[in-house]
């Protein structure tokens, strides 16, 4: 189907899936200057955060970002997958993604082989390795204590590591913790994300559409009325122009519009009365 909708709509991937390419996604003036801030804080390292609402668009402001650092010369990006992982596992994800061969059962010894290889990186380049970590509010207290630990050096006088956490509220409480304060308080840079009023919501559709290749799939009454009822939520926005757009498909329609929309999601109609 999704060859067969490229086709028939002149695009060039669909702007409304969540495997947009990371450069065609679209970057607000925050999230530039938060790419702007990660960039000049690698230097010194630290953390950084970035929360929001589920659906307001963290994901896409994290790929954002990780597309911006890797296009740095000498910079070495890893990205946690698995944020809800035990001690060990940690580890082994963190020795993967960075190339060092690690004993998980040996903290002492993983600790000491990732600080040798990171500060070697950081003697042989200016910049400092990277670590994203997405849905960290799933993350257990004691990993995210060990990852400040493994970041520190010196007496605490030197970071050696830049860690982004992202997540939702749920993430913002916790650092609220006594446990977690320590994390907190080495946060020095800051993305709050919420819900984007209509205006906001068409810029980002406009510049999907535009970078799909086909600016005018949409009518213009379609995309403010589907900007009005998303609530602010991008994933939400997305959601409900892809399922239009797979009905359009379905139906070889020319001209995807209003019409269309009030078919898709008209309320079911009401059961007559019985006399």
């Amino acid at each position: 189907m999704n060859k067969r909708l490229l086709n028939l709509y002149s695009l060039k991937f669909n702007p409304f899936s969540s495997q947009v390419p990371a450069t065609a996604l679209w970057s607000p003036p925050p999230i530039q200057s938060f790419c702007w801030r990660i960039e000049h804080q690698i230097g010194e390292g630290g953390f950084a955060l970035t929360v929001g609402e589920p659906g307001v668009g963290k994901s896409a402001a994290l790929r954002i970002l990780s597309e911006h650092l890797n296009g740095l010369r000498d910079l070495c990006v890893g990205t946690l997958t698995r944020p809800q992982a035990k001690m060990a596992d940690f580890y082994r994800e963190l020795g993967h993604l960075f190339g060092v061969p690690l004993s998980p059962n040996n903290r002492w010894h993983s600790a000491k082989s990732l600080r040798e290889k990171w500060l070697a990186h950081i003697e042989a380049a200016a910049y400092r390795p990277v670590l994203i970590i997405d849905e960290a509010q799933e993350m257990n207290s004691p990993v995210l204590a060990e990852l400040r630990l493994l970041a520190s050096a010196e007496l605490d006088s030197r970071s050696i590591l830049t860690i982004i956490l992202a997540g939702d509220q749920r993430l913002a409480a916790r650092l609220e913790e006594p446990d977690l304060l320590p994390v907190a308080s080495r946060i020095r840079s800051r993305l709050r994300l919420e819900a984007l009023p209509p205006k906001q919501l068409q810029e980002c559709v406009n510049h999907l559409l535009k970078s799909a290749g086909n600016p005018k799939l949409l009518s213009p009454s379609l995309l403010q009325t589907l900007c009005e009822h998303a609530a602010g939520n991008l994933r939400l926005l997305m959601n409900m122009a892809n399922d239009l757009l797979a009905v359009a498909c379905q139906q070889e329609r020319d001209v995807i519009d209003e019409k269309l929309y009030f078919e898709v999601f008209a309320l079911d109609p009401k059961p007559a009365k019985k006399s």
